[in-house]
């Protein structure tokens, strides 16, 4: 079967989400079309995809036990010079995506492994671009806010070509899906069957 490269994130919903998008298109961050904005929870991570199973009901585990939570974000921060990385900031609901990032990569999980730099919520909104898009980023949202309530969080695979696909919603306590909020961009199209034969 292979493997395929997974990630657990919190999608920012709408209006902010596609917004963000578009003003990371607009920094001239290539990747920004195949990437729903969103807050990692696990880092893309190559997995046996036999293990897929393995992996859904171990999140499903971890989002049943999870309450929803107020998320706010609030301005600009950056992990320059250390890793090119601008994004806008989690002010609010960091303790909890803490607390739910350790149970999705626990190691009486499918999904355990080492964080190459400790975790810090954030959303991107510019990687690996110039330093002249870095600082425009930086400067342009350094006054942005948004707020939601947290309801769930979701299961991407990433394709060959780069897009990060949904594959599964999980709704905190074991609630029904369709929690995650839709985002105006190609990253909503269905996932390829492929993993479920």
């Amino acid at each position: 079967m292979g493997t395929v490269t997974l990630g657990v994130s919190l999608a920012v919903p709408e209006p902010y989400g596609s917004l963000l998008q578009e003003r990371r298109v607009s920094f001239g961050d290539p990747a920004a079309h195949g990437i729903p904005t969103h807050v990692t929870l696990l880092p893309p991570t190559e997995v046996d995809a036999a293990l897929l199973p393995a992996v859904e009901a171990h999140l499903a585990r971890v989002a049943a036990s999870g309450r929803s939570f107020p998320m706010r974000l609030s301005g600009t921060g950056t992990f320059r010079p250390l890793s090119p990385v601008v994004f806008v900031q989690v002010v609010e609901g960091a303790a909890a995506c803490s607390w739910l990032q350790k149970r999705v990569r626990d190691a009486s999980g499918p999904l355990v492994r080492e964080l190459q730099f400790p975790y810090h919520p954030h959303v991107t909104v510019a990687h690996g671009i110039s330093e002249e898009g870095m600082d425009r980023a930086y400067e342009e949202l350094s006054a942005y806010e948004a707020e939601w309530a947290c309801t769930g969080f979701a299961l991407y695979e990433q394709g060959a070509d780069g897009v990060w696909r949904k594959l599964r919603e999980f709704a905190f306590g074991g609630g029904a899906a369709g929690v995650v909020p839709a985002q105006n961009s190609p990253v909503d199209q269905p996932a390829a069957p492929s993993l479920r034969s």
